[in-house]
């Protein structure tokens, strides 16, 4: 099962769960949801990841370099 047809299911389950209308349009926007997340959620963990090794290197550079410790 693609993450598509998981996000239509879980968006379906949630909509009709309201009782006003069918699923169909919840199922509709969780697909769209899924198909967002996919393209997004990685950008995402690789921004953070990427982000947390250049801070480590700059704390690194500055142990071993000793920045910020002046007399």
């Amino acid at each position: 099962m693609g993450a598509t047809t998981i996000g239509a299911l879980i968006g379906g389950a949630i909509d009709s769960m309201s009782g006003d209308d069918g699923a169909a349009d919840g199922a509709i926007k969780g697909a769209i949801v899924a198909n967002v997340l996919k393209v997004a959620l990685p950008i995402a963990v690789t921004y953070a990841v990427g982000w947390a090794v250049l801070r480590g290197a700059t704390e690194l550079k500055g142990a071993v370099f000793g920045e910020g410790e002046k007399a």
